[in-house]
């Protein structure tokens, strides 16, 4: 790597930390609440505007049913967290609903919901750097109207400072997560008190515009559908609460306990907040629209739809500007921050797959700073695809979202079912018993709910875009089992047995020439150095006068190594060292045969282009043939290095060895004549039975 490259690495990415350095980076419960639960927090930016949005089908007076649709998701919501403090205390390793599926319900099962994970993590990048492009652009026009760009930089941002550690992201994320609770907390409280005890008319700016419904009043089975599917909409806020389980073992000790209690704090502040703001929503009149244009006809021209969040904050704070910006600002920083969950939660969900060898094994190494660097910049490249995809657009993506995360809740749920019913077979005492009892009916009550979400998510939404998440779960799932048959196809075929023990009656090695200079005289010199049972050099005719200037420069330099001259009618280098190859091994199956290559070694990438090319298809062709080894010899060339190379006349104790000042070194086993020039000796086995052609 360059030293520029280097230099950049270090400046997004910082120093190496040891690895005896891992403990330092876990996280106690104040930063683990930011950096796991920011993505269920910031859902009530956009979770309870899905639902107006969703119902303004159907015209104003449909917003009545709004507290109620926030009820089920509240419900839904403390089934899943209270569920989820079983998982964390029976798994506390870190595989969460992957873990639970596999151990209890198969290997299926835990490959289907590594595949919900996987696309649910993504899509929760993209949702949440999307929303925050709309909640910024109601004070920046130009995110507004580059809410793609937007969401691609802050993407990038994202994996720049996770590249960095979990440490320093949990952090870096702190402070802006709890601005923004305490944001909204202030605009709840602020906005109750005005209107329900100081008795102030709070009105939202869209609250006099008139909503017209689309189409005909919507009645019986369609406007059960449109309910159903509202609630679906608002089922986001559930997003990111199985993050907690996936990340137990970045907490600090006792791991499960403290991850039970931020799955606590997370359901607590995510429900107050949801309500919080469908309340102040209803009292203050606000109306959202699915197409703005067409649904506001009294509108001003040009009128821009402001978000639920800011529409609330502009009514809340119409005399306190300050309080506006605040909400707003921390808003868009947490749902860009929000994302921040996934970038933790995937890369360790990909990290425990590919020790099950389900996904590449590069996705356990960790980097220079301790995190799992390539899973961090797998999903970035994948959320940036989904957002140029879908042009950061929020609803767009939202029927894409739900799928995923519910489908790891079900099974994650029946698994634990499964899991404390073998528990009870084990014939606990009857305190141990009561206790998994109690854990056995909450995760059972869970599974049931997550099972009627996710059936209703699949009705409401699968036309809508539900149906590209199953594809790229599918896609997933297929894509990791084939992973898989191939490691094992590896690991069948590298087991040893008897036979590997065996010795090759010879080694044939073969030194490749195209002419007589430095690096053919040290692959010469080492391949002599290995004493192989027959030695010979090998040319490629490719030009006759060319060859007959190589074979009189061998003869006048009187190498001990035979030189033979291999015919190319078609002028090609590579296939007549590969027939001759195959010959000798063909001739002599028990022989090994070595081939040595000089290559050059270049300190620029543009010299790369102009040398060693040759040498890189042979390479890349001799690999594949049996019983061949492929040895290079590397000639450093000077701009390979800007320190002089050492010689045997400049290195260390070269006088002691024989080598005076001004005179030429001699390669290993060459003699040096009077006038310098290199004449060689029959020094090795091999050069008195190489039988080659001369």
């Amino acid at each position: 790597m360059s030293t520029l490259a280097v230099a950049l690495k270090r400046l997004v990415v910082g120093r190496p930390q040891r690895s005896d350095r891992l403990t330092s980076t876990l996280l106690p419960k104040r930063i683990a609440l930011p950096v796991f639960a920011s993505d269920a927090m910031s859902s009530v930016a956009y979770a309870p505007e899905e639902i107006f949005l969703t119902l303004s089908v159907a015209g104003v007076a449909s917003y009545t049913m709004s507290p109620w649709i926030g009820l089920a998701v509240v419900i839904v919501m403390l089934t899943v967290v209270a569920s989820y403090r079983q998982n964390v205390r029976a798994y506390p390793s870190g595989g969460g609903d992957y873990e639970v599926a596999t151990v209890n319900l198969g290997r299926s099962a835990g490959l289907t919901v590594a595949s919900a994970l996987l696309v649910d993590y993504t899509l929760t990048v993209a949702v949440s750097v999307s929303a925050a492009a709309a909640n910024i652009g109601a004070l920046v026009p130009f995110v507004a109207e580059h809410k793609t760009l937007f969401a691609v930089t802050a993407i990038v941002v994202l994996t720049a400072i996770n590249l960095r550690g979990i440490r320093e992201s949990g952090t870096t994320f702190a402070i802006p997560v709890y601005a923004f609770i305490l944001g909204v907390a202030a605009l709840i409280i602020w906005g109750l008190t005005r209107i329900l005890l100081l008795g102030d008319d709070i009105r939202a700016a869209s609250a006099d515009l008139d909503l017209v419904a689309e189409g005909d009043q919507l009645t019986g089975f369609a406007l059960m559908l449109l309910v159903l599917r509202s609630f679906t909409q608002g089922a986001a806020a559930l997003t990111g609460v199985e993050s907690i389980s996936n990340g137990v073992p970045a907490f600090r000790k006792p791991k499960s306990r403290n991850a039970a209690t931020t799955l606590l704090l997370l359901g607590g502040i995510s429900v107050t907040m949801f309500m919080g703001l469908i309340a102040l929503a209803q009292l203050t009149s606000v109306q959202i629209a699915e197409d703005p244009a067409r649904q506001f006809p009294d509108a001003s021209p040009g009128y821009q739809q402001q978000t639920l969040l800011a529409q609330l904050a502009g009514a809340v704070f119409a005399d306190f500007r300050p309080g506006f910006f605040f909400v707003i600002v921390t808003t868009a920083l947490i749902l860009v921050l929000a994302a921040n969950t996934a970038f933790n939660g995937f890369p360790v969900l990909g990290s425990i797959l590919s020790q099950d060898r389900y996904l590449p094994r590069q996705l356990h190494t960790r980097g220079d700073r301790l995190a799992f660097s390539n899973g961090i910049v797998l999903l970035a490249l994948f959320a940036i695809g989904l957002v140029v995809g879908f042009e950061a657009e929020v609803t767009r993506l939202i029927p894409l979202y739900t799928v995923g995360v519910f489908v790891s809740f079900t099974l994650s749920q029946a698994g634990m079912v499964r899991h404390w019913t073998r528990e009870l077979e084990l014939g606990p005492e009857p305190a141990e018993r009561r206790r998994i009892r109690r854990s056995q009916a909450i995760n059972g009550f869970g599974g049931c709910m997550t099972g009627l979400v996710l059936v209703t998510v699949l009705v409401t939404k699968f036309t809508l875009g539900a149906w590209i998440a199953i594809v790229a779960m599918a896609g997933f799932f297929v894509l990791m089992r084939l992973i898989q048959m191939h490691y094992d196809r590896v690991s069948a075929a590298l087991v040893a047995d008897e036979a590997d023990d065996v010795l090759p009656s010879r080694n044939h090695a073969v030194v490749l020439v195209s002419t007589v200079h430095k690096p053919t005289l040290r692959a010469l010199a080492y391949a002599r150095a290995t004493r192989p049972d027959i030695l010979e050099a090998v040319t490629v005719n490719v030009d006759d006068t060319d060859t007959k200037k190589l074979v009189e420069q061998w003869g006048k330099r009187n190498l001990p190594v035979p030189l033979k001259v291999v015919e190319s009618p078609y002028r090609e280098i590579t296939r007549p060292v590969l027939d001759y190859v195959k010959r000798i091994r063909s001739d002599s199956p028990r022989n090994v045969v070595t081939v040595y290559i000089p290559e050059y070694v270049v300190g620029h990438w543009w010299e790369q282009v102009l040398h060693n090319q040759s040498a890189l298809r042979l390479k890349s062709r001799l690999l594949f043939q049996p019983g061949v080894m492929v040895t290079s010899v590397p000639w450093q060339l000077p701009s390979s290095s800007r320190t002089r190379a050492l010689s045997p006349l400049n290195a260390p104790g070269a006088s002691r060895r024989g080598y005076p000042a001004g005179k030429p070194a001699q390669l290993p086993g060459e003699r040096v004549d009077r006038d310098g020039s290199s004449a060689g000796t029959a020094g090795g086995r091999g050069t008195g039975r190489s039988g080659g052609d001369r």
